[in-house]
């Protein structure tokens, strides 16, 4: 990564939205007979406003397409609540404002960042979740949807098994997490990472970005993590161009966690 931008938006290839329809192809022709697949965007460190933040949410807007949004709840204010919010107030059915931890800060002092992690007690790990849950369902109202998305997509099972306790519906982190949620409750996974790339040379991050695409895509669900602060000019082209593709696509279903978490709990595809 070079600064705050991965290397692949310093350097986007001149063919992209030939590449992104290409790529989208190969995925719906491998999804082996079913009907289509569903695509959502999570979109992380949702709190502060901004001029990325405005762009983001106008963007989504502008091609009706849903997007989740992860809200630290420490960093939220009623003042902040009202200008995130106010980009996309018409179209409030499109977001899912969820849970993004509590401050978003690690607790652990030996291996990767958490702050819902083996470091904590139990009561800690409660206490914060809780906080954060009513801070947001105070500031938001009937906006707020209980769905928990961990910092850093990590936290451990106690944490899993608090969330369920305290009836929130899903916990979303990336395909493949460890440990596993408790039986019936859902882990609803990103597989797809836009903007938090540890690829230094752009071609190797192209090559490893659309080979994700296709492999989500295929698998019938595919979630998307954005992450605003690092998006530079061409990074918002390309989720434009990307945008404008899977709109287009009538074997794809364009949701968010609360659309998947509703048609879960009735039994029905979206």
């Amino acid at each position: 990564m070079t600064g705050m931008f991965s290397s692949l938006w310093l350097s986007p290839p001149p063919n992209t939205a030939f590449l992104i329809q290409r790529c989208l192809d190969e995925a719906l022709d491998r999804l082996d007979g079913k009907d289509g697949g569903r695509v959502f965007f999570r979109a992380d460190d949702i709190a502060v406003p901004g001029k990325k933040f405005t762009r983001l949410m106008e963007l989504f807007a502008r091609r009706r397409v849903p997007l989740s949004l992860a809200v630290v709840p420490s960093r939220l204010t009623g003042k902040r609540w009202r200008s995130v919010q106010e980009p996309g107030r018409k179209l409030s059915s499109l977001w899912c404002w969820h849970q993004h931890g509590w401050r978003h800060i690690n607790h652990e002092t030996d291996g990767k960042k958490q702050e819902f992690g083996p470091g904590r007690s139990f009561s800690d790990i409660r206490n914060d979740i809780t906080r954060g849950g009513d801070r947001l369902e105070r500031l938001m109202e009937k906006d707020f949807y209980p769905v928990f998305t961990p910092p850093w997509n990590r936290c451990d099972r106690k944490t899993l098994e608090i969330l369920m306790d305290l009836s929130y519906l899903a916990v979303s982190r990336s395909h493949g997490s460890k440990p596993a949620p408790p039986d019936g409750f859902p882990d609803i996974a990103v597989n797809v990472d836009l903007h938090t790339r540890k690829e230094t040379d752009p071609r190797s991050g192209w090559n490893h970005l659309f080979a994700e695409i296709r492999q989500a895509v295929s698998s019938g669900c595919c979630g998307i993590m954005i992450h605003h602060q690092q998006m530079n000019d061409a990074a918002f082209a390309f989720l434009e161009l990307l945008l404008r593709n899977l709109s287009g696509r009538k074997r794809l279903q364009l949701v968010n966690l609360k659309d998947l978490c509703d048609a879960d709990r009735s039994g029905r595809s979206v």
